[in-house]
């Protein structure tokens, strides 16, 4: 099943990272990417990779396309992290969404970046059934998060 999902990298995925990072870096947004940054869960160092915010009725997530990435478990070590895009970083605290709310967020998460991601999620598209989406929920990490304030 979905629920150990890690897709790594391909050499075209990580060319395409490096792209979106650097533009972030200079405040260029691909489509709205931001670059996220956690602390490593063991080094407690700043870990970046670009990522894809979504809003749904004024609350805001982050998807983890990939799976169970790096970055997901990270993630819920450290409870938070930056959104960064040149100069402008905004700190925030994450919640793990339950599988159950997460079709209505995935559906909107492909309607807007099926184009980057799509490919990650076999043959499920925004068109998709709820039960085909809660099916593949599991392996699907999805954060909401909150500006720290």
């Amino acid at each position: 099943m979905n629920e150990l999902r890690n897709l790594k990298p391909t050499a075209s995925d990580r060319i395409f990272n490096n792209l979106a990072k650097r533009l972030a870096k200079l405040g260029i947004g691909l489509a709205g990417s931001r670059l996220l940054a956690v602390r490593g869960r063991k080094s407690g160092e700043w870990r970046t990779t670009p990522v894809n915010p979504l809003t749904l009725r004024g609350e805001r997530y982050l998807v983890a396309p990939r799976g169970h990435t790096q970055w997901v478990r990270n993630m819920r070590a450290a409870g938070g992290g930056e959104l960064r895009l040149g100069r402008r970083v905004e700190a925030f605290t994450a919640i793990e969404v339950e599988d159950g709310a997460k079709p209505e967020i995935l559906r909107l998460y492909l309607r807007k970046w099926a184009w980057e991601v799509g490919r990650f999620f076999d043959s499920v598209d925004a068109d998709s059934s709820d039960e085909k989406l809660l099916e593949i929920a599991p392996g699907f990490p999805v954060f909401r998060i909150s500006a720290r304030g």
